[in-house]
């Protein structure tokens, strides 16, 4: 989705400037990454906390807090695999806004997992660039931080939550219709170059039950999870 950025509460402010090198100095991360950090950050700041005592949401052992990392670029972007160096160094959740010196800023976030060791992540979602003194939006409505933080992704991926569906149920349909596109993608193109008919009639066939696939992914509505059938 294409939503502008959020209006971070106040009394969730943290503004703590972090050293790059904390991140990029570990031995888990390979050169070219350590590249990218040094030739694209300029300034990585811890920008907020959202916990249960800075914004009065209770926490979760999926979602103890959320974080907000402000990185500002020394160019024209951060690469993805710069921000996921940051996410696995970090525990809980983390959404990034992403500064240029032209004033500019997107926000982009990947879904994060529970877990006691490296974070498995989802992929990256973005807002459009935008400039960073833009109007903001309130924070979505949550009763939690879990439904908060499933707020925060679905403002930036391509589809709606679905009633009752948790962060970790989300990022697993995204994968899913990620999937689906390529295949998708895929079979258009085979269906294209296929000279032979029955070839092209047997194409189309698996073409159809792919994108009906597709669009019950790409649903609103759905099965609620753990509903009984």
């Amino acid at each position: 989705m294409t939503g502008g950025l959020f209006r971070w509460p106040e009394a969730a402010r943290f503004g703590r400037v972090v050293p790059k090198a904390k991140f990029y100095e570990q031995g888990t991360v390979p050169t070219a990454v350590r590249e990218k950090f040094i030739a694209e950050v300029q300034r990585i700041t811890w920008a907020y906390k959202l916990a249960e005592n800075t914004i009065n949401l209770p926490a979760a052992s999926a979602v103890p807090e959320i974080q907000v990392f402000q990185i500002d670029a020394k160019g024209s972007d951060i690469s993805e695999s710069v921000l996921a160096a940051i996410d696995k160094a970090v525990k809980t959740p983390i959404i990034f806004e992403v500064t240029r010196a032209d004033g500019s800023a997107r926000m982009i976030a990947a879904h994060k997992g529970p877990g006691s060791g490296t974070a498995k992540l989802g992929a990256y979602y973005t807002t459009r660039w935008q400039p960073d003194d833009a109007g903001r939006r309130p924070l979505p409505t949550a009763i939690d931080l879990p439904s908060l933080y499933v707020g925060l992704l679905e403002s930036l991926a391509p589809l709606m939550a679905r009633p009752g569906e948790d962060s970790t149920e989300i990022a697993a349909r995204l994968e899913s219709v990620r999937k689906l596109e390529r295949e998708v993608a895929a079979l258009e193109r085979k269906l294209r170059a296929e000279p032979q008919l029955n070839r092209k009639v047997e194409i189309r066939r698996t073409l159809k039950t792919k994108q009906a696939a597709l669009a019950a992914l790409t649903s609103p509505s759905g099965p609620v999870p753990g509903a009984q059938n």
